[in-house]
């Protein structure tokens, strides 16, 4: 699969999405115009080590939420695949499911098929986090290819407060080309 990587300062792409009740929602919408969009990409409800980046999030919830900034979570799962996760992983934050292949490859995603029948039935994405400003702008992003490639959350949320604080500007706009 070859996809162009979504860069900073891009528009974030809109994306429809599920929530738990099978309704269709928008994957940024935040909830005030000051606010920012932290999106967090997971594998899905195979993934021990999604689970365990949930709860952190959740757990640190409060400090992105002094930052402004709010916090939603899709996988490429079915709705059901995504309640049997929340009945694992406990969250006050919005949860989706849906993220269709379209989606993955508009994000720069990487894609991985499962191994077994036993760890799900559909090609999921690897992990990924964008940081949608005001203007609707990925301010942040990190892309990885394996579940245990993530952003120190502790780390993150310093650097948004001080993103926010002093008007620092979006970094990585330049290429090589």
């Amino acid at each position: 699969m070859n996809s162009e990587k979504l860069t900073p300062g891009a528009t974030f792409p809109e994306i429809q999405v599920l929530d738990t009740k099978g309704n269709t929602q928008s994957l940024v919408s935040p909830t005030d115009a000051e606010h920012w969009t932290m999106v967090v990409v997971y594998r899905g409800v195979h993934c021990p080590i999604c689970s365990k980046y949930l709860t952190q999030l959740q757990e640190m919830r409060s400090q992105f939420q002094e930052i402004k900034v709010d916090i939603v979570a899709v996988s490429a799962d079915s709705v059901e695949q995504l309640n049997t996760k929340l009945d694992d992983v406990s969250v006050e934050f919005p949860v989706y499911a849906g993220l269709t292949k379209e989606h993955m490859s508009a994000l720069g995603l990487y894609l991985s098929q499962p191994t077994s029948e036993a760890e799900t039935d559909h090609d999921f994405p690897e992990p990924g986090l964008f940081v949608v400003n005001s203007d609707n702008k990925v301010q942040v992003l990190e892309i990885a290819n394996s579940p245990f490639v993530r952003p120190d959350l502790n780390m993150l949320v310093s650097g948004l407060g001080y993103t926010r604080k002093n008007d620092y500007p979006i970094r990585g706009t330049k290429s090589f080309k």
